[in-house]
């Protein structure tokens, strides 16, 4: 969804038309609407964490990145064995 908004909020500030994509993003809301309804009538009680939450709680779950001996970052340069740069 938050790609959608960003999409939306680009095509507002190049005055493009937005109109399809607001259906969608309209569309996945009424979604995760009635996903909700779903899991309170199955019994869903809990309090749902709010965006901020989450991504806080997702960031705080990663392991930490330590840095290489040579001083260059992890995930950079040369792709491990049996990988190549092209994305599919």
């Amino acid at each position: 969804m938050t790609l959608v908004e960003a999409s939306i909020r680009d095509q507002v500030n190049h005055d493009l038309d937005c109109s399809e994509a607001s259906y969608r993003l309209m569309a996945m809301r009424a979604e995760v609407t009635e996903l909700i309804g779903r899991w309170k009538a199955a019994g869903g009680g809990d309090q749902l964490p709010t965006v901020r939450e989450r991504l806080s709680r997702s960031y705080a779950d990663r392991p930490a990145a330590t840095l290489k001996s040579d001083g260059s970052k992890p995930g950079k340069g040369r792709p491990a064995a049996g990988q190549s740069h092209a994305r599919t």
